[in-house]
């Protein structure tokens, strides 16, 4: 059973820019680093997406997940809804946040989160793929959404199989799925030594359904090293949408108009960690990319 189609779809669909949406993860409600301790209520979220403002917000399971009941799903939808926000994508477990060997388990018994994507009136599932075996239970899970009018989608992610670009195109031709497809992602592919602009994204146009934003600076003295298949442990510090120095947005979203892509881009950093609070660096980066956008 759905929630809400028609009203939350509705509201969006109203909008000059209807197809277009700016998507705040609920990452920036979770302990800084920490996937899992969620900091706000679901509440709490709503209030800082609306007021930023964001048409919508992406759901992790620090909030809701398969785990949770139906009466607490429906209650989180309903307050969704009279917030005037929709869901722009579930990931419905902890092991696909972390990125695990247990990610995959979802591509084995994808129902519960289809279920989950239906009540909260979403689309996209995020997914994980860890190893050659998962890309026949991908098409399949990827088969069983179609029935429901659902897409599967894996952001390129360092420790799986959606490392560098050759990869990731090859794996979304071998799964070979309409409803399954990407989540373009600059700051894992750069992690990766891997192009992000403008001839990596003509080549993965056909394939994106969900653009990341994080932004980062790479170096040998950064205060994060995270492990990479291809390039081997990699230094970095995180910093604000807004700094200078990381990822170049400019680029990106030059190089996405220019494949006509209008679709949703979802602000995935991690909460602050320099004192600033939330609502500050929610509404300082919404209006620095709709600025960028060109979105009212």
């Amino acid at each position: 059973m759905r929630f809400f189609v028609s009203s939350t779809r509705a509201e969006l669909e109203r909008k000059e820019d209807a197809s277009m949406n700016l998507s705040l993860s609920c990452r920036i409600a979770e302990g800084f680093l920490s996937k899992r301790e969620a900091i706000m209520d679901l509440a709490e979220l709503c209030h800082l997406a609306v007021q930023a403002p964001f048409d919508s917000i992406c759901m992790r399971a620090s909030q809701l997940g398969i785990a949770h009941t139906v009466d607490e799903t429906e209650k989180a939808a309903n307050h969704i809804h009279r917030s005037g926000l929709a869901v722009s994508m579930v990931s419905g477990d902890f092991d696909i946040v972390y990125n695990n060997d247990r990610g995959p388990r979802c591509l084995q018994d994808i129902t519960p989160y289809l279920d989950l994507a239906e009540r909260l009136d979403t689309q996209l599932i995020r997914v994980c793929i860890k190893h050659e075996d998962d890309l026949k239970a991908a098409q399949k899970a990827a088969d069983e959404a179609k029935e429901r009018q659902i897409s599967l989608v894996h952001q390129c992610h360092v420790q799986s199989l959606f490392e560098t670009v050759d990869q990731i195109e090859s794996c979304l031709r071998r799964i070979s799925r309409s409803n399954f497809g990407l989540i373009y992602e600059a700051a894992n592919l750069e992690q990766c030594r891997q192009d992000y602009g403008r001839k990596t994204i003509r080549r993965l146009a056909p394939w994106i359904k969900n653009v990341y934003l994080q932004n980062q600076i790479i170096r040998s003295e950064g205060a994060l090293t995270l492990g990479t298949w291809t390039n081997g442990p990699v230094s970095l510090d995180n910093i604000g949408m807004t700094e200078p120095g990381g990822i170049d947005f400019g680029l990106i979203f030059s190089a996405l108009k220019e494949v006509c892509y209008d679709g949703i881009f979802t602000v995935h950093q991690s909460a602050p960690e320099d004192g600033s609070s939330p609502m500050e660096v929610a509404t300082r980066t919404s209006q620095h990319l709709r600025s960028l956008l060109s979105l009212k």
